[in-house]
């Protein structure tokens, strides 16, 4: 005899159906903060990204933060350049992608705190001094009257102290805008976030940003880290700063220390002050509350897609590794081949690439085509 199914009240399948959500998603709670010098910061904060239109279970958000962003100049063919921290969070997963000095750091449980970029200063990245030095260029302070060097490292021509940056087309093929790329995966405990543009970071270690707004709200956290850095430095410079918190929608209970008072908030989402954070400054969190999926930081195209050889299709093409388009063996070059048309080229070392794309990679790793020589 078949027993009768039991009927579950349509209000109760809805609420599992939200539980679980909750349990695989977290919820992206943020703030900004920012103070104007010259004008010149950018801040963009989307929710809503659906990687598939209309379908809410592929939602993601992203941040930034540009420095020295002139929209204009960008569309009407001006030199100027910015730099940028980009950063998506899709689920549990933190990917940020940065060129330049603006910087985002994340701050977990246990109040350990690790960078989730690179600066590309030329002053402290011994790393793209040494890139630089090898590709032809000079990297030195300003010389003035008397030969006296003053200020930052600069790279010349051009004199940018940056190595990385998007647009600054008036400084020489050195500077390339090629991103640090780092992806994370966070514990179910989260995390926080903190973006900002290098007016915070030149007046406040990473350390001091994190510690400076623990335990409160997004919001009042973002304006106490500009506060902390006007209070360090004055208002010198703009100063833009996004904090995101990564939280559980029902978080965890937490023991709490006995005879000790604690902030609930800060209890549930970071757990106890980390009694000298400067020593876990710049690591990844211990294992179970950050994975580290994936970095890249190579300024040449060739590290980041590998050394495999190119598949050859039954119909005789190759594919363009980065635009995945079909070619001609004749129209196209290996990732590591040498200069267009140079007879060092070894055109089937690496991954193909089609001519557009190699001359856009060249582009973007500051080479130019080789000219063909003259004879009289």
């Amino acid at each position: 005899m078949r027993h009768k199914q039991q009927l579950v009240p349509l209000g109760t399948l809805i609420g599992r159906e939200l539980r679980n959500d909750k349990l695989e998603n977290p919820a992206v709670k943020y703030g900004q903060a920012a103070l104007a010098k010259k004008g010149e910061d950018y801040f963009l904060i989307k929710l809503d990204c659906q990687r598939v239109p209309g379908d809410t279970s592929t939602s993601f958000s992203v941040f930034a933060v540009c420095v020295n962003f002139q929209l204009f100049a960008l569309i009407s063919g001006e030199t100027s350049g910015t730099t940028v921290t980009f950063v998506v969070i899709d689920g549990w997963t933190v990917t940020v992608a940065s060129v330049g000095d603006s910087r985002c750091i994340l701050d977990t449980q246990g109040g350990v705190v690790s960078l989730l970029t690179v600066d590309h200063r030329l002053e402290e990245n011994v790393e793209e001094r040494e890139r630089i030095t090898a590709s032809g260029a000079a990297v030195a302070r300003l010389n003035i009257f008397g030969g006296n060097e003053v200020g930052p490292l600069r790279c010349w021509p051009g004199g940018l102290c940056l190595s990385r940056s998007i647009g600054d087309t008036d400084v020489g093929e050195f500077i390339i805008p090629i991103p640090h790329v780092k992806q994370v995966k966070l514990s179910n405990a989260g995390g926080r976030l903190i973006i900002a543009s290098d007016g915070i970071w030149d007046a406040l270690s990473s350390d001091i940003a994190a510690q400076s707004c623990r335990g409160l709200p997004a919001e009042l956290a973002a304006k106490l880290v500009v506060k902390e850095a006007l209070r360090s430095r004055g208002l010198k410079d703009d100063t833009t700063c996004l904090v995101v918190d990564i939280i559980p929608f029902d978080p965890p209970v937490l023991a709490l220390p006995p005879k000790k008072k604690q902030n609930l908030l800060y209890s549930l989402i970071f757990g106890k002050k980390f009694q000298n954070s400067s020593k876990g400054a710049n690591k990844l969190s211990a294992v179970g509350v950050v994975e580290e999926l994936f970095e890249e930081g190579s300024a040449m195209l060739a590290d980041r897609l590998g050394k495999d050889f190119p598949l050859e299709s039954n119909t005789g093409l190759f594919r363009c590794a980065i635009c995945q388009v079909d070619q001609l063996p004749s129209e196209g070059l290996s990732v590591n081949s040498g200069p267009f048309f140079s007879p060092g080229s070894k055109p089937w070392e690496g991954p193909f690439l089609c001519v557009s794309c190699r001359r856009k990679k060249d582009a973007m790793e500051g080479k130019r085509p080789t000219s063909p020589a003259v004879t009289a």
